[in-house]
């Protein structure tokens, strides 16, 4: 009944999201603790959720599940094909608070940010909040 009311009774104390059930909050948790249950013994590689593990196979397969509808190229992650998509649409979502020059790609604002400073690497959650408030 939960599903059709939209309740999610149980809450993450850290973060605030909420769950429809105990066991989602559960594994949510692993994010904050960095507890990583879910391994690949090919590559050694851990993960929090079976959900990061499933797209990190696609690594290895060479699966590309995502396919772009305006050209041929395919993406193993949907979020590739999102910011894909941004080449056609010409989005340029991510902007410099210094210049406000834009960006369609969080890594070349990134990278726009050491002509400011000179720096060489800046924290990319970070950067991302800053551009994404203006």
């Amino acid at each position: 009944m939960r599903t059709h009311t939209g309740e999610k009774p149980y809450q993450c104390r850290q973060c605030e999201k909420a769950f429809l059930q105990n066991s989602d909050l559960i594994k949510h948790m692993r994010i904050h603790t960095r507890e990583k249950t879910c391994q690949y013994n090919l590559c050694d590689k851990a993960f929090s959720m079976n959900c990061y593990l499933i797209k990190h196979l696609r690594t290895h397969t060479g699966e590309k599940t995502y396919q772009c509808r305006q050209c041929d190229k395919a993406f193993s992650l949907k979020t590739y094909l999102i910011s894909h998509h941004r080449t056609h649409t010409r989005q340029k979502p991510y902007q410099c608070y210094q210049c406000d020059q834009a960006f369609s790609q969080n890594n070349s604002l990134i990278k726009h940010m050491r002509t400011h400073t000179g720096r060489n690497h800046f924290n990319a959650a970070y950067v991302s909040r800053l551009s994404q408030k203006q």
